[in-house]
């Protein structure tokens, strides 16, 4: 007779009596045995249903669903209890959301009166909204804090920088009018690399005219736009040989959308200067979505997931380009310069 069929037969013969202590045991005794025991744990799930204790069913079920999600293959037999696991789970957590708000409620809480941080936090034990964190695909700096967004109020450059809009404004459209659009896709395929999986890859509908690009100005545009760069000289930009600073005009065609992805690094923020915005734009960073209003910078950290859309009826172009985080020292900077530095040295001969 082998182990399982033990504690089953035990549990099973316990319920037949209504010896809850003793199917109680069976059980507990066949989990600690072995933690992963999809079966026993159903059956204590169950159990602790049957005992109106919700709350302990459902940790027995998460880490079943969770024992489950993880294993190589999963035997049919389970597929019913493990359906019935997430039901369960879907209204549990439902009413617990109900009942905290409706507690809060009552107490004068709720997440339209609650400061910013305690309704986002109410949301996210509501299930209301995902828990976002900074994600970067390359490089990830810890102890920075967890902002998707910054006020242009914190940075004393900007309003210079937004004074200069409509000059910027006017060399993009004297640009754009010219000879030839200086416009090309913004994704495409690195020279002997693998093409992303984007569905943007080689479209024009993500545009991208570079004003500086891999730490260099990009050529002609001393010439085409001298206020633009000038302006840029406002902003503290990363200076890391081959790679940075960047800065584009970025055009986005409408009906296009920018798929939700992560940034390289958290050690940026991008800032996106809006000169030409239609209705129906929008860029979600993190839980929160903002609109662009010409003129008015947007700050964020990359690093979280983000997309952006145009729902309009014309383009949408911005001029983008990256900083510093005001949260890393200058003595952090000259390090983090060093270190990109050395990784784009990587492989060279």
């Amino acid at each position: 007779m082998t182990g399982q069929t033990t504690w089953l037969d035990q549990a099973r013969d316990a319920h037949r009596r209504g010896d809850v202590a003793a199917e109680t045991a069976a059980l507990d005794t066949a989990i600690r045995a072995d933690r992963g025991n999809i079966p026993a744990l159903l059956a204590m799930a169950e159990l602790k249903r049957r005992l109106a204790d919700d709350r302990a069913a459902g940790s027995y079920y998460r880490l079943a669903l969770g024992t489950a999600a993880q294993a190589r293959s999963v035997p049919p037999s389970l597929h019913p209890g493990l359906q019935r696991a997430e039901q369960f789970l879907a209204e549990t957590d439902r009413a617990f959301a109900d009942h905290l708000l409706g507690q809060l409620r009552g107490a004068g809480i709720d997440t339209g009166n609650a400061t910013p941080r305690v309704a986002e936090a109410l949301r996210m034990l509501a299930g209301e909204q995902p828990l976002y964190l900074q994600q970067p695909n390359m490089f990830y700096f810890p102890g920075l804090a967890q902002r998707p967004f910054f006020e242009r109020s914190d940075f004393g450059w900007a309003k210079a920088v937004e004074a200069a809009t409509d000059a910027i404004r006017a060399e993009l459209l004297a640009m754009v009018d010219g000879a030839s659009d200086p416009f090309g896709p913004y994704v495409t395929a690195a020279p002997g690399r693998p093409p992303p999986n984007n569905p943007l890859l080689d479209k024009p509908d993500w545009g991208a005219a570079w004003l500086w690009k891999d730490g260099a100005v990009a050529d002609g545009m001393a010439a085409l736009c001298p206020a633009t760069l000038a302006a840029l000289e406002l902003a503290p930009q990363p200076v890391i040989p081959a790679r940075a600073p960047i800065a584009l005009f970025s055009r986005l065609t409408p009906g296009t959308h920018i798929q939700p992805h992560h940034g390289m690094l958290n050690t940026r923020l991008i800032c996106h200067l809006p000169l030409i915005v239609p209705d129906g734009c929008g860029l979600r960073v993190g839980a929160e979505t903002r609109r662009w209003c010409e003129g008015e910078l947007l700050i964020f950290d990359d690093s979280f997931e983000h997309e952006a859309w145009n729902r309009g009826v014309s383009d949408r172009t911005i001029l983008l380009f990256e900083i510093w985080r005001p949260d890393i020292d200058a003595d952090e900077r000259e390090q983090l310069t060093r270190i990109f530095a050395a990784i784009d040295t990587y492989g060279e001969q």
